[in-house]
């Protein structure tokens, strides 16, 4: 029933049409036999990724950043709950460095294990463009929106485009809204799958 759930949460798009993890990603999750619930939730904020991604290309193409690696991020930034399933479920942030060692361990590069460290640290110093989407995806999935993030979005945007950051602030504002208003379908999905694997 376990592997049932778990292929289940990586692959039923749900009735928001998610897109499934990237295949490494999702390899890296059935070796670990994470919990369908953690799987649910990196789908979730995965497809958000994608979307923020999408957006980035299409409205500012003159920032330069690696949308794959966006997408492998969004896919792998829990992953440390993998060995502290606590945090499925309550607050903690052991998880994080936990996160980076264990995908080391496992064979991922540095440049792409980062995101399960730096998720939750976009104020650090040499955060770029890519953590800070993976960043953005894991608050606005839920609809939960976060001012100095936005703001730190808007200021990378603005300087590679030319654009007042008052007017990619709208623009942005517009996705996010639109993206958060399928927060309560997101987090439906995550919800129908158990936390224990």
């Amino acid at each position: 029933m376990t592997a049932e759930l778990l292929h289940r949460a990586m692959t039923d798009p749900g009735e928001l049409a998610m897109r499934t993890l990237p295949a490494r990603a999702a390899l890296l999750l059935e070796k670990l036999q994470t919990s369908p619930r953690l799987v649910a939730h990196l789908r979730a904020v995965h497809d958000v990724a994608c979307q923020l991604t999408d957006w980035v290309h299409q409205h500012y193409p003159d920032v330069r950043f690696d949308g794959d690696a966006v997408a492998f991020g969004a896919a792998i930034h829990d992953i440390g709950k993998a060995e502290h399933p606590n945090e499925l479920s309550g607050p903690g942030s052991a998880h994080e460095q936990a996160g980076y060692q264990l995908l080391l361990k496992l064979g991922v590069e540095e440049d792409l294990a980062r995101f399960a460290r730096t998720h939750a640290s976009w104020t650090a110093v040499g955060v770029s463009v890519e953590d800070l989407l993976v960043s953005l995806a894991d608050k606005v999935w839920k609809a939960k929106r976060v001012p100095d993030l936005e703001e730190l979005i808007t200021t990378r945007l603005a300087a590679s485009s030319g654009q007042q950051p008052w007017e990619v602030f709208m623009a942005l504002d517009d996705v996010l809204d639109r993206i958060a208003a399928d927060a309560d379908g997101r987090l439906a999905f995550q919800a129908s799958y158990p936390v224990a694997a």
